[in-house]
């Protein structure tokens, strides 16, 4: 039996040392929201952040996990969406498929909580999540949206179908 530190939560699983945190994340506590691109922690649809850290968690082994790291997935970042990243995503259409996107947005999250104001070369070394979609100038334009307070002053302006423009 495994303890682990889910969302603040305590968790006790009982799984195989071998089996990765992100099958544990999905299949024993139901989080879906961080995904299986690739299983070699090259595309980081399945990021979640370890002790503040971004993970990998297709690859990092339950057994490695202490019971005090406080693990935080997608959905620990804000149950109801309101974390600046999240909204700044939104504002932004960052997301086309979305399948990428819990793992790009829990990276550009850590990002900014140690680089409030990051560069383009902070942001191009820890964004190296995979989109199939291509949305990588509207994840930089968010990620300074956020760091600046606004969407308008990230130098991206988006007319929505709606006609409203961001």
């Amino acid at each position: 039996m495994r303890r682990l530190n889910v969302n603040g939560v305590q968790r006790e699983v009982d799984v195989e040392d071998d089996t990765p945190l992100l099958w544990v994340l999905r299949e024993q506590l139901g989080l879906t929201g961080t995904k299986y691109g690739c299983g070699i922690a090259a595309c980081g649809a399945c990021t979640v952040h370890l002790d503040g850290v971004p993970t990998r968690s297709c690859v990092r082994p339950v057994s490695t996990v202490e019971p005090t790291e406080k693990i935080v997935t997608i959905e620990g970042l804000s149950p109801d969406g309101s974390h600046p990243v999240q909204k700044a995503w939104v504002a932004l259409d960052v997301p086309q498929c979305g399948f990428c996107q819990c793992g790009m947005v829990m990276a550009a999250s850590a990002l900014l909580k140690t680089k409030p104001n990051p560069s383009d070369q902070d942001i191009d070394e820890a964004i190296t999540n995979i989109c199939r979609c291509g949305t990588y100038n509207r994840v930089r334009a968010a990620i300074k949206a956020v760091a600046q307070g606004s969407t308008k002053s990230a130098g991206l302006s988006i007319r929505h179908v709606d006609g409203s423009v961001t």
